[in-house]
């Protein structure tokens, strides 16, 4: 799948505000080109918490792992939580062991490089082993932010 085609399913939930900083913003350099999303209806970046999902289009300083400075690479990430990250890599955040694992795997769920204990998931470029996952995982990603955000008002 395309992520062209994931953005469209993601930029269809309800109250998504989506983060998509360019060259010449008052954004990070080094942002430019990815993607942030989060569940914020009033339209406003959240100051007191991190997006539920990004996509990222290249290698950062301290996470280069996944190879994304090669061939136009990719990565899916997207905060699932400890009982799904246990689902779908047979382990817990909390017993993730990152020595020696690779994470330029294409179209397989992995831990999240850097935040991987803490309940994140990645796919580099997602395709028929991971897509439907993957979606999933993004709407319950979004469900999930929404009912934070929403518990928070009261």
């Amino acid at each position: 799948m395309s992520m062209e085609q994931i953005l469209s399913e993601i930029r269809s939930y309800d109250g998504l505000l989506e983060l998509a900083p360019l060259p010449g913003s008052e954004h990070p350099e080094i942002s430019w080109g990815d993607f942030f999303f989060y569940y914020a209806p009033d339209g406003r970046v959240p100051r007191n918490r991190q997006p539920y999902a990004t996509i990222v289009t290249k290698d950062y300083p301290d996470d280069t792992g996944s190879r994304l400075g090669v061939d136009r690479r990719w990565r899916l990430n997207i905060h699932v939580g400890p009982q799904a990250f246990t689902e779908l890599l047979g382990y817990r955040p909390d017993e993730l062991d990152a020595s020696g694992m690779s994470f330029s795997t294409t179209d397989a769920f992995l831990p999240h490089p850097l935040y991987g204990a803490y309940g994140w998931v990645c796919v580099i470029h997602p395709g028929d082993a991971t897509i439907d996952r993957a979606l999933a995982a993004l709407r319950t990603a979004h469900l999930a932010d929404r009912r934070r955000v929403e518990r928070r008002r009261q």
